[in-house]
């Protein structure tokens, strides 16, 4: 099966060459305008979010968590895909209730530049992820870790990926995620209706996969109903497609990626329902699926996680461009300088590859977490408009890193202090208390940092 994923792969990394335009505007490569200045269409922005946010990992990690979890799973991790619904009313918010063209000047004005730092810091950890985790799920479907196939596979597309988003910037991202999303979606389709008319598949068994209330997947379902609200705008994929259109192309544009990520992400996290119940004893997933499926539709599985990754690298070294470039200020504003992040990203998520890969999986999942930080500064701040102190930013930031390196040490078993004091076992239950604790010491501490006038407003209004 491989030359023929060689081949395909080759196909498809062609194809996004061919139409990456060759940008020589500042505002193509850094807001992916058109040569003459026009916004990106609903459509190109739709598909655009569909595709950077339906990445190699996440569908890996659907299928996963619906394989141990059944139907619970499956929804847990849908669930976080409401974010697109969340994220769109946070860019509202920020652009045409308060006024600002991108995060760090919100953040800036309102604390300062130890407020900006803090997010840059959670958004670059989070850029980085992006680039190590899509590369891993590339070179796991090449080749056996740390083998030749392994690093040349990761390689290869790492370097192509760099190359063709080095010469159009955001504007090359968004035309290339078209292509690599309808591809992505059909991928996806063909395989659910392949699941659908398989001998083996039981619609009853797969609603009732999940009979026990205590399963981790539903308790990861309420993780999801939790971060959800923070975890759009620690995405600078996301949050950067929110500042180019017009307001009701850009509403438009996260309410239809909402609805299309979703039932696509449930389509694939079904398949690993489907070879969950249908396992032999200690068969894991993807020989499960090569067993129900064959050769042919797991050569389908294979290149929708290829595409997926390409699509997510692409707009992943985009955005870090724009981030280091733009909105942190660190380079000159010309494409040079964005070229020159591009592959410092590619670098430095690759060299994440050089830690074990149980460590790396719980980096990426405590993307998260480290998101709550911005939970309160959302509610208190973007949504309710209220003045707050530095401290309670700080006080906040400071809870949510060390739940995420507890909860990295927890699920790598490297400390189990959780499970002396609460008795809870599971990572999923760990991180739900991780989650509750963070935000109720951001709620308290920012209600307690109200500036006075706010706090004066707020007596009058109970008075």
């Amino acid at each position: 099966m491989t030359p023929y994923l060689i081949g395909i792969t080759a196909l498809v990394l062609m194809a996004s060459i061919v139409i990456s335009p060759r940008i020589r505007t500042i505002e193509g490569f850094y807001r992916g305008y058109s040569e003459t200045g026009i916004a990106p269409s609903l459509w190109t922005l739709v598909l655009s979010q569909v595709t950077t946010w339906i990445f190699a990992r996440s569908l890996m990690t659907a299928a996963i968590l619906g394989f141990y979890y059944g139907i619970a799973g499956a929804l847990a991790y849908a669930a976080y895909y409401f974010s697109f619904v969340t994220g769109g009313a946070i860019i509202n918010h920020l652009r045409f209730k308060h006024g600002y063209d991108n995060v760090q000047g919100f953040l800036s004005a309102k604390f300062g530049a130890t407020g900006a730092g803090m997010y840059n810091f959670v958004v670059i950890l989070r850029l980085l992820s992006e680039v190590f985790a899509n590369l891993i799920v590339v070179g796991e479907i090449f080749g056996l870790k740390g083998s030749l196939e392994y690093f040349s596979a990761m390689l290869a597309i790492g370097v192509i990926t760099v190359g063709y988003s080095s010469m159009g910037g955001l504007r090359a991202s968004l035309r290339t995620d078209v292509l690599q999303s309808v591809l992505v979606i059909a991928l996806v389709v063909i395989l659910f209706i392949a699941m659908l008319f398989n001998p083996a598949f039981d619609l009853g068994a797969v609603f009732n996969s999940s009979p026990d209330i205590k399963s981790p997947g539903w308790v990861l379902l309420v993780v999801a109903g939790l971060q959800v609200w923070s975890y759009p705008l620690h995405d600078p994929v996301m949050m950067d497609r929110g500042f180019l259109a017009d307001q009701e192309t850009t509403k438009k544009s996260f309410l239809h990626a909402a609805w299309i990520s979703i039932v696509c992400i449930l389509m694939f996290a079904l398949l690993g329902v489907f070879a969950g119940l249908n396992n032999l004893e200690s068969e894991g997933m993807m020989d499960a699926l090569t067993r129900l499926f064959g050769q042919p539709i797991m050569a389908v599985f294979s290149v929708a996680l290829i595409i997926s990754a390409l699509s997510t690298l692409d707009s992943t070294f985009s955005s870090a461009s724009k981030l280091v470039v733009k909105d942190m200020k660190l380079l000159p504003e010309t494409m040079m300088s964005g070229r020159i992040v591009m592959v410092a990203f590619l670098i430095v998520g690759g060299l994440f590859l050089l830690w074990d890969s149980k460590d790396l999986y719980a980096a990426v999942a405590v993307s998260g977490t480290l998101s709550m930080f911005l939970l309160p500064i959302i509610v208190f701040c973007i949504w309710g408009n209220r003045d707050v102190a530095l401290w309670p930013v700080v006080v906040t930031f400071v809870v949510t890193v060390f739940g995420g390196i507890t909860y990295i040490t927890e699920s790598s078993n490297y400390t189990t202090w959780m499970f002396d004091l609460f008795g809870y076992e599971h990572k999923y239950s760990k991180l739900l208390i991780i989650c509750i604790t963070i935000t109720i010491v951001g709620f308290v501490s920012f209600a307690l940092g109200l500036k006075e006038k706010e706090r004066n407003i707020k007596q009058r209004n109970l008075g």
